[in-house]
Parts: C-alpha cells; structure tokens; sequence
C-alpha cells in the first residue's frame, strides 16, 4: 500500500512537473548561462563598404563579401603568421588604418574603471606579413590608434601621449608631465569616463600634423582609498574622486604639432568642463565644446588651424533653466561650415543643423523624441538616427533626407531595435529585440530591406519553447494623476481569484529606462523564476525617466527621489486595489539608482513595502561624484535641504520591514561608504536588518561564482520574507 501512494505522488509530481515545463533556476541563469542570446561580435565593414572581416577560430582574418550570405570568405591574414617571439597571438580586438594595408591589434586587455583600459598593441602590415610590438619599452598603453595618413600610430602610456613613426619605428613622447592622481595628457579622470561617458581625449587633424588633446590636473582634487583583501595585509588603491560640491581636476585644451612637437595651450575663456573634442572629417577644424558648474550653459568652440596663427571662435551657445544633455549626438560635415547635433530645446530631443555662422535649423519635429544618431550619407543626404516616435518603450531606426526634410522609417514600429551601419552606409546590421522575443541579428539594405540572417538565436529560442514562461505586459498606471508606463509579468498559471505577493524591481534614474519592448536577457529569466514561484513582478518608469519629452525627464531638478519614489509609492498602491493582489505583500529591490530607490521604499514607503533589497545603493548623494549629482542637484552648498530631504539615511527611524543592504567593498563608483552610513543611521535610530559584503568586487558585482551566489541569496531572501 505504502510503495502504490509513493507511485501515485511520483506520477503527480511529474505531471505537475511537465504541465509548468522545465524548471528554471538560478544555476541555470547566472552559473551556466545557458540563456545566453549570441550576438555578432567581430563583424567589421571594410573602407568599400561591399566587403566585411570576421576572426575565424584559428585567429586568421577572413573577408567576406556583405550581400553574399553564402560566401565561405577569404583569409585576408592567415592566424599562423600572428606569432610574436615564438608565441600566438591572442588578440582581443583589432583596427585597419584608413587605406586597409596594416592592422593594430589589441591584446591582453585588462580593465580599470567602466570604459577604461589597459592593452598590449601589435602592428601587422598585411603586404610585408611583418608583426612587430607598438612600443615595449612603454607598455601597457591604451587609446592607441593609426594617423589619418596611417604613418603615425598615437597611444597613451603613464598619463603622456606617444607617437610612433610606424616605417622607422622612431618613438617620439609628446607630453613630458604625467603622472598618477596628478597630471593626466590624452585620456580622462575618472569622473569625465563615468559621467560624460570618454576616456579618449586626443584625435588627429585630418592632415595628420596636429592631435588636440586635454590635459587634466587633478592635484586638488581629494583622494579616495579603496581596501583590497586577501593578503595579510590589505593592499590601498587611491584614486581622484570629487564629491558633490568639492574641487575638479582643472581641464585645459592643447595641440602639439607633431612634428616639431611644440605644445600650444587653447584660450576657451570661463568654464569648468570640456566634455567632448571633435575634428571635422575632412577640414583641419575641432570643435571643442564646453559646460560651465551648472551644467547649464554649453558652448560650442571652433578652432581654424588653416589659419596661420589657429583662431578660436565661440559660433552657438545653449542655455537651460536645469541643465544641457551632453552626448555623441554630433556630426560635423563635410562642407566644412555646419554640424548636425540634438537638442531638447523644443521641449523635445530634436535634430539641428547648425552653421558656424551661429544659425540654426531645426530638421525633426514632434512630440516625440529622438533617442541617437547612427550615421551621416553626405553623398545622399542622409542621416540615420533612432526615434521614440511611438512611445518610451520602442526603438524606431528612421533615415532623414536633409534636402526635403523627410523621413522614412527603416524597422518595425514596435520593438527594440539598434542599426550599425557599414562603411559606405550601404547596409546596415539590425539587431531587434521584444521584450519576449531574444534579440535577431540580421543584415538590411539602406531601404531596411533585408540582406541576410545574421544570427536568429533560434537555439536559444527553442530552449525557452521548454520552458512554460509568463509573458511580460506593459500597462500604463496613473500613479496619483500621473500616467506612467509599466510592465508587469504574472505568476504561472494565474488565477484571478487568488492573491498573489508583488515584487517591484526600479531602477528610475533621471534619463534612464527600465520599461521597454526589448529583451532583458538573464533580468527577464530571473523575473520568470520569480513569476515561477508565484509572484508578480512589476516594473515602473516614474517622472524623471527619458523619451516622454524634457519637461517629464527635468521636472526632477534639485529634488533627486522625491517624485520617483513618489510615483512608484503611488502606483503600488493603485495595484493594491486589483482583487488578485496581495496589499500585504509587496517587496521593493534595486541595484544602483535603484537601490537608493529601494531604500526610500522601506523609509519613505514603510506602509507599503514587507520588503527591501538594496543592491550598491547611493544612500545620502553627497557622497556620489560632482558631475552627475550636481547636473540635477547643483552643490550641497546651494541645495542643502534638497540633498538632505530625499536622503533614505534620514527616514530609517520609519523603517518595519526587512531589509537586505548589499554593496561590493571596492565599488569606486558608488562607494562602500554609501553602505556604511545607512548601517550607522540604522544602528543609531535601533533598526534590525540584513546585511552582506562582496570582497573586492565593484559596482557591477561579478567575477567567478558572484553572481550565481548574489541572485541565490536574493531570491532565498525574498522567498523568506515576502
């Protein structure tokens, strides 16, 4: 009797386990990665714009032809001559100079910050077959890259900027004063590489006789010490790191002339950054652009170096009540007189043309935004952007005729899709993506017609049909008379006459958005093994967010949290009204942004939320760097109760819920310091909590098992206690 009720569970078991299909788990997710959506790494457009590189696995350099999706390629460079001193080259990445004849390769790579790195560089001439180092006297380098002639290879080592003559291979070191946490030639501090996105701050002149490029003194600027452990004793890493309100490096413009290699300083007046530095692409003409503290006021500046003595000329200013968006939304053309670049003036992220006359024509119009430019036809007249011209949530790529203003769509209205188009901007590659559907890859014409499949990831695609998954629905939720947009994925099996627990995932940072049609990768999977065991899982973009126009995006000015946490407060509670919702059971949990919103949740939001997990949080933003939070907040000197009043340190005492702090102990962005005042604050007002710390991991919290341990203890955690 025993062994027939044994049989019988088993067989209950089974067809419970078959009518959910395959288990996923967290193993599978973030150990084994076998969700994994392929991409299109090492496909580079040739200067023809007909032909295209790939490495095959035996390192050699195949060429193929674009519009061929048949063709097996040719080996351009065969993998068995790359051997330096006996030993394979294992290259990382790798760069043609402009007439295709010879070839930088990049090598064992090892990263600094988020975009910094550090590399080995190795020159290959393709009719010679030679391989030869760039320079290993000085090495490592970074930032290295061929002159627009392709006789000069230009590179940084130890905070100076070197040249290499590249047929006598005469080394010539331009700048003779960097040195760590002190001067810095060529590339960017760190708070310029997190916040305005660059580390390269150098380029040629089209001529090939000048490179501009921006020195940084960081001498005031105050240190901050990170601790690595594993040794008896922790090793100390300091680097340079302005706090809100405090000193900058002081940023200044230069050109050498490399020949000569005299140095000349530029005199671009009063301001306190230089975000970006462009060189026309045929007109030996660079565009500086600079940004006073505020962020407010932005200044374009033309440098003439077809002039005897190079003139500088301020030729277009923009002034904003908040601040002036900076990004690589510019295109310098060929005419040598105008420039192409966005601007939010109108209320919403449009694209200009703007002379060096200071005139200005407005190309794009609507009440939707424009998101990025992807590239620039002169021969037909063409930009090629992206737009959210059918909401926030999708991506739209669009081609504008400059002559008639029109513009023509090139890709589905809905959906998520990103265009990298190929030298000549004959075809372009098209990776989209819903938010149920992984990303495909796949090669299109300048008309969007389509080429060839490049990689449809129907192996991926096939694994997940195995897989009983809840899609995700986006909804708009009026949060308090605020119409926001939300996605929301349903528990398996969903019946409408029970209640479930809700797990709200936020990121909400100014600018950036969670809530789109577009794959989330291992975030989706993790979402459905949560929808796996019965929760809801919600996601909301509050005021503050981007693509709904700048008076939506701005109107969190000086008040950073106090209308996101509202928003997200508000729409929590209008779910709390569906029958199927649990009002008693909703937990909160961000990483980053969205762990400072996280632990405003638990505060602020105390009658709502059961739950926090607050992964690397920003807890008081007078500990996050100048440059961002003073772009939204201004200074603590100016706007101390706008630091203080949305600050979750000073909102513990209302805490009742549990809460989970995570942080890496070496986080050079948001700092572990973030997490220790909260645990003083918590202690000081007697609030229990949870707490955990990742040795010597950074903001992204990775490395080996982390992640695999992080989202194990995250979902135990929730399992637990929501």
């Amino acid at each position: 009797m025993r062994s027939l009720i044994t049989g019988v569970f088993l067989l209950l078991i089974l067809i419970s386990s078959t009518s959910l299909g395959q288990e996923i788990t967290i193993e599978k997710i973030w150990k084994n990665y076998e969700f994994y959506a392929k991409g299109v790494d090492g496909f580079k457009s040739m200067k023809d714009g007909e032909y295209y590189t790939k490495p095959s696995e035996d390192l050699s350099i195949r060429k193929y032809k674009i519009s061929d999706p048949n063709d097996k390629g040719s080996v351009l460079v065969d993998g068995t001559l790359l051997h330096y001193k006996g030993k394979q080259l294992q290259y990382d990445d790798y760069e043609f100079n402009s007439d295709e004849t010879k070839i930088l390769f990049m090598c064992d790579v090892e990263s600094i910050y988020r975009r910094s790195y550090a590399a080995s560089y190795y020159l290959f001439d393709i009719a010679s077959k030679k391989l030869s180092a760039l320079d290993e006297e000085h090495a490592p380098q970074t930032l290295a890259e061929y002159s627009p002639d392709g006789k000069l290879v230009s590179y940084i080592h130890g905070n100076d900027l070197f040249v290499k003559n590249v047929v006598t291979g005469e080394i010539k070191k331009l700048t003779q004063d960097g040195k760590k946490n002190k001067i810095i030639n060529g590339t960017t501090d760190w708070v310029y590489e997190e916040e305005f996105a660059i580390t390269k701050a150098y380029g040629w002149s089209p001529d090939s006789k000048t490179i501009a490029f921006l020195k940084f003194n960081e001498k005031e600027v105050k240190e901050f010490s990170l601790s690595f452990y594993g040794s008896l004793y922790p090793e100390n890493y300091k680097y340079k790191y302005p706090k809100a309100g405090e000193d900058n490096s002081v940023v200044t413009a230069h050109f050498v002339n490399v020949k000569s290699g005299k140095i000349s300083k530029l005199d671009l007046g009063k301001y306190e950054y230089i975000p970006r530095i462009n060189w026309s692409s045929t007109e030996n003409k660079l565009i500086l652009q600079t940004l006073n503290r505020h962020q407010n006021h932005l200044k374009y500046h033309l440098v003439d170096f077809s002039l005897k003595k190079p003139s500088t000329t301020v030729f277009f200013e923009e002034k904003s009540n908040s601040y002036v968006e900076i990004d690589d939304n510019l295109m310098l053309l060929k005419d040598g007189k105008s420039l192409i670049r966005t601007s939010e003036t109108s209320g919403f992220n449009h694209i200009y043309k703007v002379g060096f006359d200071g005139k200005s024509q407005q190309l794009t119009s609507g009440n939707w935004d424009v998101m990025e430019f992807l590239g620039l036809d002169e021969e037909i007249g063409s930009i090629f952007y992206s737009a959210a011209s059918n909401g926030p949530l999708n991506k739209i790529i669009y081609k504008l005729n400059l002559k008639t203003g029109a513009s023509a769509r090139l890709t589905d209205e809905s959906g998520w899709s990103e265009a990298e188009f190929t030298n000549g901007f004959k075809y372009f590659v098209h990776s989209y993506s819903t938010a149920n559907t992984p990303t495909t890859h796949v090669l299109r014409n300048a008309k969007g017609e389509l080429v060839a499949e490049l990689e449809v990831n129907q192996e991926l695609k096939e694994k997940l049909s195995g897989y009983k998954l809840s899609p995700k629905e986006f909804i708009q939720i009026n949060a308090n008379g605020v119409e926001l947009n939300a996605s929301i994925i349903k528990p398996h099996n969903f019946d409408a006459t029970k209640k479930y627990p809700v797990y709200v995932t936020v990121y909400g940072g100014p600018g950036s958005n969670e809530v789109k049609n577009a794959w989330d990768g291992n975030d989706y999977m993790y979402h459905q093994l949560l929808a796996q065991k019965g929760y809801i899982v919600f996601s909301v973009d509050p005021r503050g967010t981007m693509y709904r126009g700048a008076e939506f995006k701005k109107c969190t000015y000086l008040q950073l949290g106090k209308l996101e946490i509202e928003d997200v407060l508000n729409s929590c509670k209008e779910l709390q009204k569906l029958p199927y919702v649990d009002a008693t059971r909703f937990g909160i949990m961000g990483w980053s942004y969205g762990g400072y919103m996280a632990s405003l949740g638990i505060t602020k939001g105390a009658d709502i939320f059961k739950m926090a997990i607050a992964v690397a949080p920003v807890t008081n933003w007078r500990y996050y760097d100048n440059i961002y939070t003073e772009r939204f907040m201004r200074t603590p000197q100016e706007n101390q109760n706008g630091y203080d009043l949305n600050s979750p340190i000073n909102y513990v005492q209302q805490m009742k819920g549990k809460y989970l702090l995570i942080h890496g102990s070496a986080d050079d962005n948001v700092h572990y310091q973030n997490a220790l005042e909260m645990v003083n604050a918590l202690v000081k007002a007697n609030k229990q909590f949870d707490m955990f710390i990742y040795p010597n991991r950074n903001h992204g919290i990775y490395g080996g098992n982390t992640r695999n341990h992080l989202f194990q203890m995250m979902l135990d955690y929730i399992v637990l206690n929501l």
